[in-house]
This record gives structure tokens, sequence and C-alpha cells, in this order.
């Protein structure tokens, strides 16, 4: 049982990336799905789809290189842990890297990135940072 699965979905990420695996399985959650289409439309993954094996759902996520030997992700962070939890107003939004990254926050309106949240005006959970 995984008790932090935004956690769990960075450091499987993370760890593939050193590693310089192409494809990394990830177990299947609503806030995973949304976080790779995130990843995914921002360039830092170049996609995922949802397989099965055994009978139990996963994703297959495809890590994204740049001239063949450095991972596009080269750092991420989990910001709000399930034991501290991390809310900003929309004038407190961080910026990341200092635009070079993303933070992707839980809003009224769903998961989006930095840049989306101060544009819409909203605020909300900071989940995590990755550059």
């Amino acid at each position: 049982m995984i008790t932090d699965p935004i956690a769990d979905l960075l450091v499987r990420l993370g760890n593939a990336a050193r590693r310089r695996q192409d494809v990394v399985k990830v177990p299947v959650s609503k806030v995973k799905r949304q976080i790779l289409n995130i990843l995914g439309k921002e360039g830092f993954i170049l996609g995922y789809g949802e397989m099965q094996e055994g009978g139990h759902p996963y994703f297959s996520v495809q890590l994204r290189y740049v001239e063949e030997a450095r991972p596009m992700i080269t750092g991420m962070r989990r910001i709000s842990k399930p034991g501290r939890r991390v809310y900003v107003g929309r004038d407190d939004v961080p910026k990341v890297r200092n635009g070079i990254g993303l933070a992707v926050i839980s809003t009224s309106k769903g998961l989006m990135t930095d840049s989306d949240s101060r544009r819409s005006g909203l605020g909300g959970e900071v989940l995590c940072s990755v550059w």
C-alpha cells in the first residue's frame, strides 16, 4: 500500500530518468493521470498509456531526453505532503526556477500549472514542482 501516491510517482520518474530508462511503469490513479497530462503538455515526458498486467492497471510513461543523454526532468520536489499541507493564495503562487520549471497546483478548477493558476487568478494546494 502506498501512503503518498504523488511522491511515489515523482520517485519512480526520477529514478528511471537517472537510470536512463525509456519507459517506466506507474500504478494508475486519477491524480497521477492529471499530473502526467500536465507533464506531457509541458514537454517533460513524451507521453503515457494505460495498460494492464496481471489484472492490475498501470501507466506506461515514456520519458523524454535531450541530446540522447540528459533527461528532460532534472529535478522534482514534493511540496505539500500528507503530514503538512501547503496552500497559497492567488497572489503567492510560486515560480519554479524563474519560470524554467513548473509547479503543479490543485485548484477549485482542477490541477493546473503555476502559470495557468496565475493567469486564472486562482490559488490552491501546491502539490509538487518539476524542473
